[in-house]
């Protein structure tokens, strides 16, 4: 379902993949992190293009892992985390128009959508609609203190 991956992968592409990280995450460029099951790496979540306080939202996972919610879990915290620490104001996201699961998993974290595009898929060797998304930091939430009868 990735739009910028080769499939079957390249080694050597992953690896460069890989060794870029390091430097993204200096710069401020992209935050990339592992979802993990049981000490076994099951898909990735990132943002990534990050340029004037806004990024792009991706994450994958294998297909075993599907429908248990771990893609919404870990892309939920890593929003928390660009909006909150990084301070990012803005997130974009987008899912190929067959995959609507995907999708769901964008407007229960809260994004919005806002169109759809033409876009060539690596993986799939052609050009697919991308169903595009937008999500816009808000003021976090802090709950507040119980009033007591004393």
């Amino acid at each position: 379902m990735l739009s910028n991956a080769t499939y079957p992968p390249d080694m050597r592409e992953i690896g460069h993949w890989f060794a870029s990280h390091e430097h993204e995450w200096t710069d401020g460029s992209a935050y990339r992190f592992a979802i993990e099951l049981e000490d076994r790496v099951i898909g990735i979540v990132d943002v990534d293009s990050i340029v004037g306080g806004s990024g792009s939202l991706g994450y994958w996972l294998e297909k075993s892992a599907w429908g248990k919610a771990y893609a919404f879990e870990a892309a939920q915290a890593l929003i928390d985390f660009v909006f909150y620490e990084i301070g990012l104001s803005s997130l974009g996201s987008g899912h190929a128009f067959d995959n609507p699961a995907s999708g769901r998993v964008l407007t229960r974290l809260g994004f919005m959508p806002v169109g759809a595009r033409e876009l060539f898929s690596q993986s799939r060797r052609e050009t697919i609609t991308q169903c595009c998304y937008e999500l816009a930091r808000q003021a976090k939430h802090t709950p507040r203190p119980e009033l007591r009868d004393s």
